[in-house]
């Protein structure tokens, strides 16, 4: 599977849950943690959860799993890491608070439609 094939199935997993203000960033330029972040929020925790499981199953239907995933216990931050795309998935006050498109604000933003 491409990177821009598991970019899809990452917002297309996202979108199909409802998850809001989906964003993806291009850092690959910036950093070598990852070419991409995938962010979005969910209304609550338990929403939260879920889009993180649905995002979860789809790529996982592929043979796809993330090297490592952080913070689903509290479920306000979670991070999933697949190697080149870094998803976040926040409660939307935690994702105010820590305002991650800004501290990446030198990514290129990625227009989703494109992945939809």
């Amino acid at each position: 599977m491409t990177q821009q094939e598991k970019l899809r199935e990452i917002v297309k997993a996202l979108d199909s849950k409802k998850a809001e203000d989906i964003k993806v960033i291009k850092i690959g330029d910036l950093t070598i943690i990852a070419d991409y972040f995938v962010i979005a929020n969910g209304t609550s925790t338990t929403h939260t959860r879920g889009l993180v499981d649905e995002v979860d199953f789809k790529l996982g239907e592929k043979g796809i799993n993330p090297d490592h995933t952080e913070g689903v216990d509290g479920a306000s931050w979670i991070a999933m890491d697949y190697g080149d795309i870094i998803v976040h998935v926040f409660y939307k006050d935690t994702r105010t608070q820590y305002s991650l498109e800004k501290l990446w604000s030198d990514g290129e933003e990625v227009d989703i439609a494109s992945l939809l």
